[in-house]
Parts: structure tokens; sequence; C-alpha cells
């Protein structure tokens, strides 16, 4: 598997390889804690654009993340998501 350094997490492109199962590995790191603080804000972001870029496993972790997030929580989430898409 491709190992993504998280500083270029922000300023990834959508240009080869396939980015929806790094994005839903980046989602699985923050759900997790794996290597930083649990953060399921940026892990639903990120489980969310994979989502949409097509890997369906994404869908799945992101709805069993949402259980465990308040509904300002996801609200943010989706906001970050869409920002990120917009961007990039």
């Amino acid at each position: 598997m491709a190992r993504f350094e998280m500083h270029n997490a922000e300023t990834a492109t959508m240009d080869g390889g396939n980015n929806a199962d790094i994005f839903c590995e980046m989602g699985l790191m923050y759900a997790t804690g794996r290597g930083c603080a649990v953060d399921l804000v940026a892990a639903h972001k990120w489980l969310n654009i994979a989502a949409i870029k097509g890997n369906d496993r994404a869908a799945e972790l992101r709805a069993d993340v949402a259980a465990n997030m308040d509904k300002m929580q996801i609200v943010e989430a989706l906001r970050a998501a869409r920002e990120w898409m917009t961007i990039h």
C-alpha cells in the first residue's frame, strides 16, 4: 500500500493512483488514532471524500464513524469535506 504523508494531505491532487483508497486509509487513521490523536471529524471528512471518489468501503466506515458523532460534529465534517473538494 502506498504511504501518504500527512503534511501532503491538504494539497493532494486527484491525479494518478487510486486516491480514494488513500483517503479511506486517512479516515481510518483518524478514526482509530493510528499515529495521531483520534479525530472523528477528520475521519468523517476523509471517509466522505473517499466515498465520493468511489471507495465503497469508505461509505460504510463513514456511517460507523457518524454513529459516534453528534450533529454539530457531522455538520463540521461535511463542511470540511465540501471545502476540500471545492479547492481540489
